[in-house]
C-alpha cells in the first residue's frame, strides 16, 4: 500500500525526511481492527515529528497521520480515535495514561491506505457527517471540544478569546464556542483569517496583541510565546487560559504576579477521550456546527499540504484522500 512515512528529522527542512512509498499492509491482531482510510487531515504534530519535536528518532520510519475516518473490515463507517491508551492506567481517561500514545508515535498512522488501531478506538460514523468532515475530528477538533468544555468549563454567554484564528484547534474551538453561545473573539496576524473568523460567529477579530472589547473568562491558547502576554492580560481576574500547544515557543516570561494577584488559572490539555469524541459529535448533531475544510488533496501532494502548513496558508484543515475506492468491500479477518 502506499504511504507517507517519515524515515528522518530535520528542524530545518523538515520535509526532506518525508517520502511516500510502498509499505506492507498492516495485518490485524487480536484486540485490534483493520480500516481503510477514506480521508485523513494534517496536524501540526505531523509537522513537530518531521521536525524532531517530541519524537525520538529511534522510532523512525514510521507513518505519519493521526487522524483518519474510513471503514472496518466489515464495512461500517467508522472514525478512530487517535490516543492508543488504557483508560484504567489514567483513572478513567486515557490521555492521563503515563503509557499513552497517540496515533504515529508508536504506531503506524493514517496518511496510507490501511491502518490498525485497538477496536476500542473505532467509533461508529453518523451518516450525516461526511468522510472529510469526519477526518477532521480526532486531534484538531476533540482537542478544542476539551479545552472548552471538560477544562474551561464554558456556559453560555461566557466570553472565550482563541489565539491563532488559522489552525485547525483554534478553527474548531472559535465554531464550538459560538455553538455553545458564548461571546467568542479571536485573534490572527493575517486580516482575511480574522474574516474569516467573524463569518464563524466570533463577535470580533483583531491583530494579535491589540485591546479586545471586554476582557474574557476564558483563553484558548495553542500559539505559546507570540501570544501569551496578550493572554494573560485579555484575561479577567479569577479567569482561565486553557493551554494545548506553543507553536511559537514554549517558554514565555510566566508573569507569576499577575497570575497570583488576579488569580488568574493555567490549565494544560492534551488530546481528548473517546467518551469526548462521542459527545463532540452529538454537539454537532445538536447543533449543526461542521468543520471548517480549507481544502482536500491526494496522498500523492502531501508534500504540498505541509509546505501550506509551515507557510502559514491554511485556514481550517486540509484533508487527505489515499488512493483506492471510496467504499471497499468487507473484507476477511
Amino acid at each position: 500500500m502506499l504511504a507517507a512515512t517519515a524515515i528522518s528529522q530535520s528542524a530545518t527542512d523538515p520535509l526532506s525526511g518525508l517520502v511516500l512509498r510502498d509499505t506492507p499492509e498492516p495485518a490485524p491482531r487480536p484486540g485490534w481492527s483493520r480500516v481503510r482510510v477514506v480521508a485523513s487531515s494534517l496536524n501540526m504534530h505531523d509537522l513537530w515529528t518531521l521536525r524532531g519535536v517530541g519524537h525520538p528518532p529511534d522510532r523512525l520510519p514510521i507513518v505519519l497521520g493521526c487522524d483518519a475516518a474510513g471503514y472496518d473490515d466489515d464495512g461500517n463507517e467508522v472514525i478512530v480515535h487517535p490516543v492508543i491508551g488504557d483508560p484504567d492506567a489514567g483513572g478513567g481517561d486515557e490521555t492521563l495514561d503515563p503509557d499513552r500514545a497517540l496515533l504515529s508515535e508508536r504506531h503506524d498512522g493514517a496518511f496510507a491506505e490501511y491502518l490498525i488501531v485497538p477496536t476500542r478506538n473505532l467509533v461508529p460514523k453518523p451518516a450525516w457527517l461526511s468522510f472529510d468532515e469526519a477526518a477532521c475530528l480526532p486531534v484538531a477538533w476533540t482537542t478544542a471540544y476539551r479545552m472548552l468544555f471538560t477544562q474551561a468549563r464554558i456556559t453560555p454567554g461566557d466570553r472565550v478569546l482563541v489565539q491563532g484564528a488559522g489552525g485547525g484547534v483554534a478553527s474548531a474551538a472559535i465554531r464550538l464556542a459560538v455553538a455553545a453561545g458564548a461571546v467568542v473573539y479571536a485573534t490572527s496576524r493575517s486580516a482575511d483569517k480574522r474574516a474569516e473568523a467573524v463569518s464563524w460567529g466570533a463577535r470580533a477579530a483583531v491583530a494579535p496583541g491589540e485591546r479586545l472589547p471586554e476582557r474574557v473568562d476564558v483563553v484558548i491558547e495553542t500559539v505559546g510565546e507570540a501570544t501569551w502576554a496578550h493572554s494573560l492580560k485579555a484575561l479577567r481576574p479569577g479567569g482561565t487560559v486553557v493551554i494545548a500547544g506553543a507553536t511559537s515557543g514554549a517558554n514565555p516570561p510566566a508573569d507569576l504576579g499577575r497570575i497570583f494577584y488576579l488569580q488568574q488559572r493555567i490549565l494544560g490539555s492534551t488530546g481528548a477521550t473517546r467518551p469526548e469524541l462521542v459527545a463532540l459529535l452529538r454537539l454537532m448533531d445538536a447543533t449543526g456546527v461542521r468543520p471548517v475544510i480549507d481544502r482536500t488533496l491526494p496522498l500523492t501532494e502531501i508534500h504540498k499540504g505541509f509546505q501550506l502548513m509551515i507557510d502559514g496558508g491554511l485556514t481550517g484543515k486540509l484533508v487527505i484522500h489515499p488512493p483506492g475506492p471510496a467504499r471497499p468491500e468487507a473484507r476477511q479477518k
